[in-house]
This record gives C-alpha cells, structure tokens and sequence, in this order.
C-alpha cells in the first residue's frame, strides 16, 4: 500500500538525537515501522454485524475518550478494527496497536506516522500541523495542541491494546495533546484494564464512554447470528442455553461454533460444551489464569468449592486474610470474575472459567476438598443458606450434619429460582448410612430437587421411601411430612399445577387438628424423646407457609391474581411467625407486585422495599424475588408518573420479566413507558406479544385494553373496536374492556354510547377493581358531565376521583389522560377543591406533557413577560386562598403580594382574580 509505505518512510528517518520528555531523557534512535501496527487488522470470519455497539463506537467519538476495556477474548480488537474499517464520512481514524515492551520513544515514533498519515489525508484543512518525528518536548506538544485545536475537523486516533504500555510518562504526551486540543484529537482505545490516563476529569465531566464485558457480550440474538454465519444448525431452544453457558463471551462462542460444526448432534453438544474442552481450557489458562498473581489463581481455585463467594467466605476457605481484596482487584477487570450490587458484594467466575476452576481442585487431595467442604458447609449454614450448607455437608461425607439441615431447615430448601448457576452434584450417600437414617436420603433428595435435577431427586427420595418403612411414631409423621415437601419440590420445578396442588393438600394434611395434641408431646412408645428433630412437632406455620406460597406461585402463574394475592399473604404472615426469611421474601416479593397491579401502591412500595432490604435478597441466589420487587417498585413509580424511575425499575426486574404473571404486567409498564416517550409501534408490538402468551382472562382484559386504547391514540379507531369486540365477546365485561369501549366510542363523538358503556365505578363491586380502572372510570364519567354543561357535577365527580387518587400518590391517569381532563383540572381550582395543592400539580404535569403551542398560541405572548415570583403568585391565585393566605404560604409580606398581584393584572390586562387566571390560561401560563 503507498501510504503504509509513505508513513514508513516518514518514521525512518534517522537520528540519535536526546530528546527531552517531562522532565526525562530518553535517546531515541528510528527504527523501521511494522506497516501492520498502522493499520487495522481484518476481523475474523465470519463476520458477525453488532450494530448496537458501532453505533456505541459513533456516539462515543463525539467526545473526547473512548475506552473499550474488557479481559482477553471479549472481542476489543474485533470490534475497533470493523469499526475503523466502516465507511464514513470525512478520513478513516488513525490506527496505532500497541506493542509489548514499547517504549516512549518507540510509541511516539507509531504515534507521529499515523497522525501524520491521517491529516495528509485532509488537504482542505491548510497544512498539517507539526508531529514530532519522535518523543515530543513540551513546547512541540503545545504547538501541536495549538494545531489541532484551529482543525474543523477532529481527528481520530484508535490505540488498540493500550494495556501494553507499561510507562505512564509514555502516555503523558497524549493526555496533554487531549486536554489541550480543544477537542480536535479524539482517543479511542482498546484495553484490557484501565489505562494510566487522568480518566477522572473525563468521567466527572460526562465525557468518557466506556464499553466493557457486559456490553461486548452476545445476546441470544448475537449467539443466533454467529452460529448461522458459521453454519452450524442449533435449535432455537439451544441458542439461549448456549449463551448462558458462554455467558456471551466472544472468544468462547467461537470455540463453540467450532465444536457444534464438528457434531452431529448440535444440541447435545451444547449441554456438553463447557471450559473443560482442550482448547477452551488451554485459552482460559494462558490468557486468564497465567496473567493472574499466585496468590489470585490460588483463591479463585479453592472458591471453586461455591458457586459464589463473599469476602468473608474466601476467607474461610483458603484461610488467607486478604483473600476478599484479591477477590475484588481480580474482579475489576470484568468479563470471568463477576461481581453483584449486593452489600458486601458476591463473586463468582465465569462459567466456562468455573468448570477449568473446579477441575483444578482435583490437584488437592481429598481430604483437602473435604475440608473445603465442610468449611463452606459451616459458613453458609451460619449465615442462613441452608441450601448451599446442604450441598457442602453431603459433599464432605458429613451425614449428620446434613441430616439435621433437612429436619431443621426443610421449609427454606425449596426451590427458589427456576434455574440456578450450575453446581456439581455431591456424591450419593452410602446404603449403610441410609439404612440408620431414611432422612439422609431424603436430604439428598432435597438437595437434587432445589438443584433442578429431578430424576436424581426423585430416585433418592424413592430410596427413602423404601428405607422407611419399619420408622416408628412418631418419627414417621415427621417423615411424611418431609417426603410430602420434597414431592412439592419436584411437583413445582417439573411446572405440573395440579401435582403442585395434590402436594400442597398432602403437606397441609400433615398439620395436626388445632384443639389435637401432637403425638411429639410424649415419649413414643419406641423410646423417641419428643426432644429427637426427627420427631419435632409444632410445625404448622412452617407446613402453612410453605404449602400457600407454592399455591400462590401457581395462581400467579395462571393468571389468578386474587387468589395468588389471598395464597401469599396467608403464607406471608406464617412464615413470619416462623422465621422463615426466605419463604418471607419469596411472598413479601409478589405480594408487593400484586398490590401495584390493583394500584395499592403504598402498600406496594412498603413490601417491595422491605423484600429489598431482607438478607437473602443479597447476591445471585434472589434474582427472581428480587426481580418481582423491583417490578413492583416500576409499576409503583409509573402509576406515579415517574417515567424515569420506572424504567429504572424494570431494568432490574430481570428473570422476573419473564415469568407468565410478571411478564405481562412487566409489558403493561414497558408499552406505557415506551407509548409516553413517543414510540408507540414498539409499544403496541410489547402488547401484542404479551397477550398472545398471557395467562388467565384478567392479565388478557388489561393488555388487550391498554392497546385498543393505544390504538384509538394512534388514529387506528378500526383495529381498537376489533379488539374490543373479540374480547367483548360473551359473558359480562371486564371493567378494564368496558372502560376502553367507553374511551373509544367518546372519541368517536358517540357520547351517549360512552356513558352506556362506561362501568359503574361507584358500584359495590368496584373497590374490588384495580384503581387505576376505577379512576379511569371516574373521570371519564366527569369529563362527560363537563361536556354536557353540568358542571357542578363534573367538580363533584371529579372530587371524588382526587380523593381516591389521593392517598395513593395515582397520577398517570390524570397526566396521561384525555385532553379534556386537563380543562377539567383547570377550572376545578376555581371551585374550592379540597386538593388544590395537588389539581395544581396536575395541571402543571399536564401542560409539560403538552406538544409545543402553536404558532397562533405563541403569537398571544404578554408584551411584558411574567416574573418567576408572579408566575408562582398567579399559580395560587386559581384557589380560594385570600392574599393574606397567600403571604403565609410564600412567607412574604401581604404589601408585597399585592404589588405582585397589581402586576400580573396589569400585564395580563385583568381587573380582578378570575378574569386573570382565565386570561392565563388561555395563554398556557398556568
């Protein structure tokens, strides 16, 4: 190419000249240029196109710094090179890859070619500015700075593997050049970790764009995308499996691809696809664990014993007191060792780098592993996880102690989470100990059950069973007992309803008449103490909350909102008697969720904070719980009319998004979030979707009538009355439908046959709806009294609604709601209104939500505009409060507020109060 050639030639000529950096002599004598570090290199095929992260690439080069930082395999290099590679307007950016070992000297003489190569490619720009042939003394970095910063164009500068240069002062140069260029010179650069640049003032300013493991992960889309650029045939259900075994990570998504092409049987090939393979395991050791300090690798294989570690577990596994802070450095990097939000956080590897992990374990002795075990065992069952106790106890081999785990915590190892991080199973427990104690096996039952894997549960607890059948009483109620939950257990993670509930009525059967005595008051007749756990007694809130929540689980996954909400609180309040935090925050979790979908939003907030702020809602091991919290918290918070909040929310309702009942209240939030910031076609599409796979006709009646509503917004008056009428079909309507209908023929001017259609939101039966259908109602209802001239009726309607909404703290369905509610808030400040502070509230949300006024609207402006201090006295003035009110509320003198008073009448061209507000109004000032 010859203009590599050109910049080679550029960068050769000879010196041996001292050349003075900052302070430092450094000789620099030219070398000849790789022409290969100076351009882009060509991406791998098959090229796979991200053009979330281009666009990322685009913004970013706005301003000043770009960093793609990420661990080894992540795709930097891939990434930056199709990027400089793309065709754009103006010059392809300058392209520098650092080299291992590169001096200052040796990064400036790469520096100056490719700088120099790329403004001789803008002749429009007058002459190029000065680049030093080598490292640069100050007063050429200012001239160059000075340069640069009179370019119209900026220039682009693209370091890849920044993480090489090993000498701050070598990057001191280009931090000057960034500072001082006045934004003509744009860094973006590849790294592994963060480089020795002033990044702070970047950051603090908003200037920095950051893309780091999280974002270069593949989405399952991505993962889909790859496998058929490489030709490889996975099913459909398979590709998100992969993605989660790989954990998006590039390199070893094409290690997979690589694997899958070479199969038969591409989707077994997934399930066996893991950091164990040679060449996967081989990248993980040179690239990942090799760079790491001894000490690091050490730690982070002997916490491969846990899925997940906190600092203090560390510790207690390898003995090292500074086993969390390496945790922590270790984790910084990103991408396979991650860290969670908690407090104190959580770490665990990769996927792929646990299984090498917990293959490096099998270089301790046994005994070693063993004592691994049982120290994580004795951790985690002093720190309330009896799940992860239990797999620890049966992998030391210590049978009692996970024989006591099942009598004593049995109610928290129900499975929580429909799919876990993987963990090894621990080896079976000898017939000779199952012989002595039928519960052992039954703990290991248990174990496989809250693990997911049913066949082996189902196969330890036969054996149970079968070793039980010579227990004595009372030991043997306390057995059915036992075997009826762990039958729940299997019965919920299969997803078969009706043997949910056959389990449930089994484990409820168990609970003793409560005038009975329980035969564990008393020593059995074969000698048991009433003392023995296997014999305990007095379980019945741990039966009652245990059963209820797994019907609960089953009414929201069907759709029965009421009765879930009847099923959680009932197993709420027992497990608090029993202590039970987790069966607590599994219920306190969707309970929170249920009371924002009927708009008890108060009490939503409450549960979902307290849910929040329980222990085991700390790490990996609560996602889901903590996901229908924070979904709750979304739905809360948009009802509110707090957009921004709301989004926030749902971003961290994860897995909870996904199940049936919170997928589709999740959609209701997400379609009214999207519809709000103008796009209206994804909305509907969110709805759409939604419908077809929700469960139960209540979950059905809200979507379909949030978008035949959207719909009618829209314009598309004919698609909204087709969903009305199909779901109209048969039987008396839902009140959500027939609000919807009421909406729709009102906006086809059909007034009488809105008020037919409009429910009865003062009926008896209403304060069962959700409150934002009744509110709905209520208003409607107004606005046709409005429409109608009585409006004195109107106000009194309008009354009533403000004081439903009120103590909720509803305002969507005033902000979001029918032009004509706006008119109707604005007069009813006039009429004394009990909720004068918040009408005027919604007014002024209102008008923010309005489009910009109209030309004819702009050109009524005041001759004399309004003052800050006027426009909040005119505010007050829309109420009955007397100037003397007035100055106690703004804490002003009544001489001053009536001078202010005097002004706004004046510039307004008013000679009294109402004839001044109206005159506002009319002017949107108000």
């Amino acid at each position: 190419m010859p203009e590599e050639a050109d910049q080679v030639r550029f960068a050769t000529a000879p010196t041996d000249a001292t050349t003075e950096v900052f302070g430092t002599s450094e000789p620099f004598v030219a070398a000849p240029l790789l022409a290969s570090r100076l351009t882009p290199p060509v991406p791998p095929e098959p090229v796979v196109l991200r053009p979330r992260l281009v666009d990322r690439l685009d913004r970013g080069a706005g301003g000043p710094v770009t960093l793609v930082l990420a661990p080894a395999g992540w795709g930097k290099t891939t990434l930056l090179s199709g990027w400089a590679r793309a065709e754009r307007d103006g010059p392809a950016p300058a392209w520098v890859t650092v080299a291992e070992g590169d001096t200052t000297g040796r990064l400036w003489a790469y520096l100056a070619a490719a700088l120099r190569a790329a403004v001789a490619d803008e002749p429009d720009e007058g002459p190029p500015p000065p680049v030093p042939d080598g490292p640069p003394r100050p007063e050429q970095l200012e001239t160059l700075a000075a340069a640069l910063a009179t370019r119209e164009r900026p220039v682009l500068l693209v370091l890849d593997d920044l993480h090489r240069v090993a000498d701050p002062a070598a990057l001191a140069g280009l931090e000057f050049l960034l500072r001082h260029g006045d934004g003509r010179l744009r860094l973006v650069a590849g790294a592994r970790h963060e480089p020795p640049l002033a990044l702070h003032r970047w950051r603090l300013a908003g200037a920095l764009t950051a893309i780091g493991p999280d974002d270069l992960a593949f989405t399952a889309d991505e993962v889909a995308d790859l496998l058929v650029a490489h030709g490889v045939p996975v099913p459909a259900e398979a590709v998100p499996r992969l993605a989660e075994r790989t954990a998006g990570w590039p390199a070893g998504l094409r290690f997979a691809a690589l694997a899958l092409g070479a199969g038969t049987d591409p989707a077994r090939a997934v399930e066996r696809f893991g950091g164990d393979q040679p060449d996967v395991a081989a990248y993980l050791r040179d690239e990942v664990l090799a760079p790491l300090d001894p000490a690091a690798r050490d730690v982070l294989r002997r916490c491969a014993v846990a899925v997940a570690v906190r600092a203090d577990l560390a510790v207690a596994l390898t003995g090292r007191a500074d086993a969390g802070h390496l945790l922590a450095a270790t984790a910084r990097e990103g991408g396979f060792v991650q860290r969670d939000g908690g407090e104190p956080p959580w770490y665990r590897p990769h996927p792929l780098l646990a299984d090498l992990l917990r293959g490096e374990l099998e270089r301790l002795s046994a005994e070693e592993v063993r004592e691994l075990h049982r120290r994580a065992a004795g951790w985690c069952a002093a720190h309330d996880r009896p799940a992860e106790a239990l797999r620890h106890a049966l992998a030391a081999a210590e049978w009692d102690d996970a024989t006591a785990l099942l009598l004593t915590r049995w109610p928290e190892l129900a499975p929580d989470e429909p799919a876990r991080a993987a963990a090894p199973a621990p080896p079976e427990p000898p017939a000779e100990a199952v012989r002595r104690d039928p519960e052992l096996a039954l703990a290991a039952a248990a174990e496989r059950a809250y693990a997911g894997d049913r066949a082996a549960a189902d196969g330890q607890l036969r054996r149970a069973v079968a070793h039980a059948v010579d227990l004595p009483e009372p030991r043997r109620d306390r057995f059915r007992r036992l075997v009826a939950a762990v039958e729940l257990s299997l019965a919920r993670i299969a997803g078969d309803h009706e043997e949910v509930r056959r389990a449930a009525d089994r484990l409820l059967a168990t609970v003793p008449p409560p005038s009975g005595v329980h035969p564990a008051a008393a020593v059995s007749g074969a000698g048991v103490p009433a003392t023995d756990p296997r014999a305990a007694g007095g379980e019945e809130d741990d039966v009652r909350a245990v059963a209820d929540a797994a019907l609960g689980l089953v009414a929201l996954a069907e759709g029965a909102l009421a009765t879930a909400d009847a099923r959680f609180g009932t197993a709420l309040t027992a497990a608090r008697r029993a202590g039970r935090a987790r069966t607590e925050l599994l219920c306190a979790s969707r309970s929170a969720l249920l009371a924002a979908a009927r708009g008890a939003l108060r009490a939503a907030e409450e549960h979902a904070r307290e849910a929040l702020a329980m222990p085991p809602c700390q790490g990996w091991s609560s996602r889901l719980d903590c996901g229908y919290a924070y979904l709750a918290l979304a739905l809360v918070c948009w009802q509110r009319d707090r957009p921004a909040e709301a989004a926030a929310h749902l971003a961290l309702a994860g897995p909870a998004g996904a199940e049936p009942g919170g997928a589709a209240l999740a959609a209701l939030c997400r379609a009214g979030l999207l519809a709000d910031a103008g796009e209206p076609a994804a909305a509907l599409r969110a709805l759409a979707g939604a419908r077809a796979g929700a469960p139960g006709p209540e979950l059905v009646g809200w979507l379909t009538a949030a978008e035949a509503q959207l719909r009618a917004t829209v314009g598309d008056l004919d698609g909204a009355r087709a969903l009305l009428d199909v779901s109209g079909d048969g039987g008396t309507p839902d009140p959500a439908l027939a609000l919807a209908s009421a909406r729709l023929r009102l906006r086809a001017g059909d007034v009488r046959g809105a008020e037919r259609a409009l429910p009865d939101w003062t009926a008896p039966d209403a304060a069962n709806w959700p409150l934002p259908v009744r509110l709905g109602a209520g208003l409607l209802e107004a606005v046709s009294a409005g429409s109608a001239g009585d409006a004195r009726r109107a106000g009194r309607l309008l009354e009533e609604v403000l004081a439903l909404a009120e103590p909720e703290g509803c305002r969507r369905v005033f902000t979001r709601a029918e032009p004509e509610v706006r008119d109707l808030l604005a007069t009813h400040l006039d009429s004394g209104t009990a909720y004068w502070a918040t009408v005027s509230d919604l007014v002024r949300d209102v008008d923010a939500h309005r489009p910009e006024p109209t030309p004819v609207a702009s050109a009524r402006t005041l001759d004399e505009p309004l003052t800050e201090r006027e426009l909040t006295i005119l505010r007050y003035l829309q109420s009955i409060l007397s100037n003397v009110e007035i100055a106690a509320e703004l804490s002003l003198s009544v001489n001053t507020v009536k001078t202010h008073v005097r002004n706004i009448y004046r510039k307004l061209d008013a000679t009294r109060r109402r004839e001044a507000v109206r005159r506002a109004r009319e002017l949107r000032l108000i």
